[in-house]
């Protein structure tokens, strides 16, 4: 038997949950000789404030968990546990940056000049924490280059300056400053949460690790240069001529997670 906490937000008293359902248990013979294992699960991103997230957790564990326990004759295979946890932490990492993606829009549609706009700052930052707890990196002196690399390349002063010429040189775009700002902010914080989850799940597979530092600068550099251009005059075009222009994030989370799923293989850095 698995005991499955649901909502377990808070850190500090998850250990005091699973003492209390082990004594729950532990008073009723019949059934704690049963208990395998007491698992603490978030199941999806919950939201404390505009720049801070509990990150799903707990599911993979599960999953573990549960294999373990099937009948030897219906456990699944090692490569197929392995995929099944992959896609589970790619759903939740999306989560995560749709999430993010949705608080930058917000601030965007503030009218601040973007050379100031450090507001966006809390919001990467958390952003990529939570991805690395998907993951499994852990954030320490051996990380912390790599972290570091992640977050300044991701700056949003070169990327909006960019995007904001660009968008300059699209004829007919009938957009309020407020809205292509809001697009510009939600951009750049969904470019860098799909690049930071391509470094991630590298390193989580064992193809790169920590170390790599010059690499996932050029990951998040490729992310944030010309093919964010790209994309941003995309979504701009597409919620312009959209007469609902309230799902900006949406379009925004959409176009940059197509972009990370569709390149191929051989065209990643």
């Amino acid at each position: 038997m698995i005991v499955v906490i649901t909502k377990s937000y808070s850190v500090p008293e998850r250990e005091q949950n699973i003492e209390m359902v082990n004594t729950a248990f532990a008073k009723h013979k019949r059934y704690s000789k049963n208990l395998r294992k007491v698992i603490p699960v978030v199941a999806s991103t919950y939201v404390l404030n505009d720049s801070a997230y509990a990150a799903p957790e707990g599911i993979t564990e599960l999953i573990d968990a549960t294999n373990e326990l099937m009948p030897e004759g219906i456990k699944a295979g090692e490569k197929d546990i392995a995929t099944f946890k992959l896609k589970r932490k790619r759903a939740m990492a999306h989560g995560i940056t749709g999430v993010s993606t949705t608080a930058a829009v917000v601030i965007g549609a503030v009218p601040v000049p973007f050379a100031d706009a450090l507001m966006l700052s809390p919001i990467e930052i958390a952003e990529i924490n939570a991805l690395a707890q998907i993951y499994g990196i852990s954030k320490n002196e051996g990380s912390k280059q790599f972290f570091n690399s992640i977050v300044e390349v991701g700056t949003v002063s070169a990327a909006a300056k960019a995007a904001i010429s660009a968008l300059k040189a699209i004829p007919g775009i009938n957009l309020g400053a407020s809205v292509l700002n809001a697009i510009i902010a939600g951009s750049i914080v969904a470019a860098l949460g799909e690049g930071t989850i391509y470094a991630f799940e590298q390193v989580y597979l064992g193809k790169k690790s920590v170390s790599d530092i010059e690499w996932v600068k050029k990951v998040l550099e490729t992310k944030m240069s010309s093919q964010f251009i790209d994309t941003v005059k995309t979504i701009v075009e597409k919620i312009s001529q959209n007469t609902d222009k309230g799902d900006v994030a949406s379009n925004i989370s959409e176009a940059f997670t197509n972009l990370i799923i569709n390149v191929p293989d051989n065209k990643k850095v």
